[in-house]
């Protein structure tokens, strides 16, 4: 646009300064301004080339053309009819009685047209059959003639051109619609894959931290991509599918761009989606073509993203019926390990639902691979950071390690997510670097929820919610087995109306009775701070509850740490699919039932009073915790060492 302005100013530029220079040159080629209108020249800025040229413009040029001559000639039509008065049959025969009409001529369609003796030309139209006018007519002495009706092919030709138009038009969108019916029914069933070329934006394994076990199972396939023969010298076969496992996050379509990258190979993407049409047969023709167009390019990878969305499994319908999902699904298979197999072609999908996949597609000679792509150790975590972080100006104070230990359960895209935000709070900051307070308010935003500081919050409120949060607080220094405090504030987040957080010093994957345990108490300590200082609880209470209540019933169900001893009561876990069971079914009697709530009371009323003796005891440091939380907020756990009065923790790795 702003080319073209430019180039709309040059020229009234030149114009202008031909005009103030009042010179009095003529024109060398008398045909300038024909040329110009014809694009050809310099004086119009074109590329020489007749615009006539183009049919198009010769079916406007004559479009336009047949109705300015159309509308002239109307116009004149009109101006010549414009001189003859048209007057009312009554008034007609006023002027045949008066005696002042000369002549007049009767036309068949009872339309007569009369001169008075003041020679003005008149017409009417007999409303009726009058008999008597003839008579009438003779007896005044008027000239009487008649004509037969005259067809105006004018009129007839304007009449018609309505419905000429309209049946253009139809032709014309019938035709339009027929080209883009065959158009859309040949891309129907033509495979949606885009081929990734890994010369533009190449990503390799070195772009992918962490997975050091799923990044050798893939490099095992871009070997045989690479040099098959030493795979086939020996008698050996490269499995013909990888299927990458894992939560979301995790950085599944990540390894299979560094998968291109490393082979640079073609690389065909898609998603499960992309096979799922309205029209029967569409999915299966597109699978084929999919296939048909990798083996053209082989050596070749088809990744097929979200795999669950086509592979999974038959017959798990209402009725178990035989739609259009399940033929796209039974042709991969066919294409995978049929008849007609595929040579030099290696099939990666990823999936966050591989229990909901049909079995046919993870047995072996189809998807025989699963890479399990999990979410990041601290390590992991670290190597991921520091990638995000190269394009982030950092201060000095940032500590990656800390920030790793800090983000326990996070994947690759909540780490790059924190480490974003924590560049657009530097940002709204006008800040230059990113701080390590930004880094932990993003933190807090992406883990906790926002924080609500504009929240209004009468001052009971706020001290009944420090002494909730107070009695989560203080258990974390007079408990063994519990992970060190990180803070505890009484700023909204999200829904919850304070936050008491703790970092575990490392990645745990197991957990002892006794944490488990322990873990309960913390989440008593606001009901019971709330029960010792105003009597009563509230209903901020009851998210502590059901997580006791759930770490109860697994200890006593699952994990085999109650009086019932070595036995697994829990309910299966698995999705419901309305074709293998209607509803889930308990594995226990309704005496073992009564056992399970008894060993679940047992541990819960166990925790609930020891909770109960330790606040008590210490119900001074519980004020006093609470009146400083009033105060500030928000305190960490050095400020809280200093108020209650323990030792410092040397080294301590809390963000702040």
């Amino acid at each position: 646009m702003n080319s073209l302005n430019n180039q709309s100013r040059a020229k009234a530029g030149v114009y202008y300064d031909e005009k103030n220079n009042n010179d009095d040159r003529k024109p060398d080629n008398k045909n300038d301004f024909w040329n110009g209108l014809k694009g050809g020249g310099s004086s119009s800025g074109g590329d020489g080339k007749n615009p006539l040229k183009n049919p198009k413009n010769r079916i406007s040029l004559g479009i336009f053309i047949f109705v300015i001559f159309t509308f002239g000639i109307l116009m004149f039509d009109g101006m010549a009819n414009g001189n003859v008065q048209s007057v009312p049959y009554t008034t007609f025969k006023q002027y045949v009685a008066s005696g002042q009409v000369k002549t007049v001529d009767i036309e068949a369609n009872q339309k007569i047209t009369f001169v008075t003796e003041s020679n003005l030309k008149m017409k009417t139209l007999i409303p009726y059959l009058d008999e008597g006018l003839l008579d009438e007519l003779n007896s005044s002495g008027v000239v009487v003639s008649g004509s037969e009706q005259q067809i105006s092919y004018l009129s007839l030709f304007l009449s018609i051109i309505p419905w000429i138009i309209f049946v253009g038009f139809m032709v014309i969108l019938f035709r339009q619609a027929n080209g883009m019916s065959s158009k859309m029914m040949g891309g129907l069933g033509k495979n949606l894959a885009k081929e990734y070329k890994p010369d533009e934006n190449k990503t390799t394994f070195k772009d992918v931290a962490g997975q050091l076990e799923a990044k050798n199972e893939l490099m095992e396939v871009v070997d045989f991509l690479k040099n098959p023969t030493r795979f086939h010298k020996i008698g050996a076969k490269i499995p013909k599918g990888a299927l990458l496992v894992g939560p979301p996050g995790t950085g599944k379509t990540l390894l299979a761009k560094a998968v291109a990258g490393e082979a640079g190979v073609s690389f065909l993407h898609t998603s499960g989606s992309d096979f799922v049409e309205m029209f029967v047969g569409m999915g299966a023709s597109r699978v084929r073509d999919l296939f048909e167009q990798a083996r053209k390019a082989a050596p070749c990878i088809i990744f097929i993203d979200e795999l669950d969305a086509v592979g999974r499994a038959r017959g798990s319908g209402l009725g178990g019926g035989h739609d259009e999902r399940e033929q796209t699904l039974n042709q991969i298979l066919v294409e995978m390990d049929g008849f007609d197999t595929v040579t030099n072609v290696i099939v990666m999908a990823a999936t966050n639902r591989p229990d909901v996949l049909d079995q046919a597609l993870l047995r072996p000679g189809r998807f025989d691979r699963q890479v399990v792509v999990d979410l990041p150790d601290i390590k992991e975590r670290e190597a991921i950071l520091d990638i995000h972080c190269k394009k982030v100006k950092l201060e000095s104070d940032v500590d990656l390690s800390r920030i790793a230990r800090a983000t326990p359960g996070s994947s690759g895209a909540d780490l790059a997510n924190m480490i974003n935000e924590a560049a657009l709070f530097a940002a709204r900051q006008n800040k230059e670097t990113v701080s390590m307070d930004n880094i932990e308010d993003a933190r807090d935003k992406v883990m906790l929820g926002v924080a609500k500081k504009s929240k209004f919050m009468t001052d009971d409120d706020k001290k009944a919610t420090a002494y909730h949060e107070a009695g989560h607080t203080l258990l974390h220094y007079y408990l063994d087995n519990v992970d060190p405090l990180h803070k505890v504030t009484i700023i909204p987040h999200g829904r919850a109306l304070g936050l008491t957080i703790s970092l575990p010093l490392r990645d745990s994957y197991t957990m002892t009775k006794s944490k488990l345990v322990d873990r309960i108490k913390i989440t008593m300590g606001g009901y019971v701070a709330e029960e010792i200082v105003y009597g009563e609880t509230t209903t901020g209470t009851s998210n502590d509850i059901q997580q006791a209540t759930n770490i109860a019933k697994r200890m006593v169900t699952e994990f085999g740490m109650s009086s019932l001893g070595f036995i697994n009561l829990g309910d299966e876990d698995e999705p419901l699919f309305l074709g293998r069971e209607i509803a889930q079914h308990k594995n226990f009697s309704e005496s073992t039932a009564k056992i399970i709530d008894e060993e679940m009371l047992k541990i819960l009323n166990k925790c609930l009073s020891d909770t109960r003796d330790i606040l008590i005891s210490h119900r001074d440091q519980l004020d006093l915790l609470t009146n400083e939380l009033v105060e500030k907020e928000t305190l960490d756990d050095a400020e809280i060492r200093v108020l209650l009065g323990f030792e410092p923790i040397e080294n301590n790795l809390s963000l702040k």
